[in-house]
């Protein structure tokens, strides 16, 4: 089946932060195709068995390449930096008050849609909100890809833990979003 240490062997990419999505998700169907279960419907238990495995393999280096996120932390964990590891996630000051006055903004508007407050201008303030968020964690992906591209790892993942709480934050707003949906 297949014997790759690395995920982006599997799809015979270079092992790069910058990844052809379209290229990834081609190469992922192939792949898909070839190591079906169903495929090996008529073959022994251990060859269904090894194929399910591999299936399972391939979808997992999917979802990690396909994921700027996990593909960040998968990279620095191929060069031995753990994401467990507290010595790398030195937070600075500012982006301490930066966590503080998005999340302190997010419960405000989270208080007031339990408090029946108008629609719109929740919705309004919660989009708003979205926005100056993505924005932030794009302009991560950014930081991370040139402190990554000159071999900054230190840097890499401190950037990486703010991306980790940007995409957290990010959730959050998406959760409030489809509550505020049902409620209205």
């Amino acid at each position: 089946m297949i014997n790759s240490k690395s995920y982006f062997a599997i799809f015979s990419l270079e092992i790069d932060w910058n990844v052809d999505l379209l290229l990834l998700r081609s190469r992922y169907l192939n792949l898909q195709k070839q190591f079906h279960p169903d495929k090996f419907s008529m073959k022994s238990t251990l060859e269904k068995r090894l194929a399910m495995q591999t299936a399972s393999v391939i979808n997992d280096a999917y979802d990690t390449l396909a994921s700027p996120l996990k593909r960040a932390k998968y990279l620095l964990d191929l060069r031995g930096y753990d994401a467990q590891q507290e010595k790398y996630t030195s937070c600075d000051g500012l982006f301490l008050m930066e966590q503080i006055e998005l999340r302190e903004e997010l419960e405000m508007i989270e208080g007031q849609n339990q408090n029946q407050n108008p629609y719109q201008d929740l919705s309004k303030r919660l989009g708003s909100l979205s926005t100056k968020i993505r924005h932030r964690y794009e302009s991560l992906l950014n930081d991370f890809s040139e402190s990554y591209a000159k071999g900054l790892l230190d840097n890499s993942f401190s950037v990486l833990a703010k991306m980790q709480f940007f995409a957290k934050l990010l959730d959050q707003v998406k959760d409030l979003e489809s509550r505020l949906i049902i409620s209205d």
